[in-house]
């Protein structure tokens, strides 16, 4: 009797064990399964549409300035493929160059920048007047 008793507590601890080993399992899953960083809807950027007749921005000097050093780059060092070095090369040269070297860059830059401004003010005077493309805005909806 005392032996049948030490029985069925056995197969009620081992029923007890597995009930909380599946939840504990359910649990784990539970946490694997939500993701690590939910978004915040609020902060998210909403898509801008873009007008294909909208100016585009200019690049930095620094662009200027790596079109010009990859050519040189490549012509030095042929057997370099790798964009990554390339790039690697170029920034610790852009950083270690003396602002004289830079100005010619930052010309260049300064004067796409003011190209850009110009456009972009005829751009916005075209749009208040309504003079843009109206197949863009229903494009969307056709």
């Amino acid at each position: 009797m005392v032996l049948g008793f030490l029985s069925s507590l056995k197969t009620v601890s081992n029923v007890d064990l597995a009930v909380k080993s599946s939840e504990s399992v359910r649990r784990s899953t539970r946490l694997r399964l939500q993701p690590l960083r939910k978004p915040n809807i609020s902060q998210r950027k909403k898509p801008v549409k873009l007008c294909s007749k909208m100016p585009k921005q200019p690049p930095t000097a620094f662009f200027y300035f790596l079109e010009d050093f990859r050519k040189q780059y490549q012509e030095q060092n042929p057997e370099v493929k790798s964009m990554r070095e390339i790039g690697k090369s170029c920034v610790e040269k852009w950083k270690t160059m003396i602002y004289e070297e830079k100005v010619k860059y930052y010309d260049i830059a300064t004067v796409k920048r003011e190209e850009f401004h110009r456009e972009m003010t005829e751009y916005n005077k075209r749009m208040e007047l309504g003079e843009h493309d109206e197949s863009e805005t229903d494009s969307d909806y056709s």
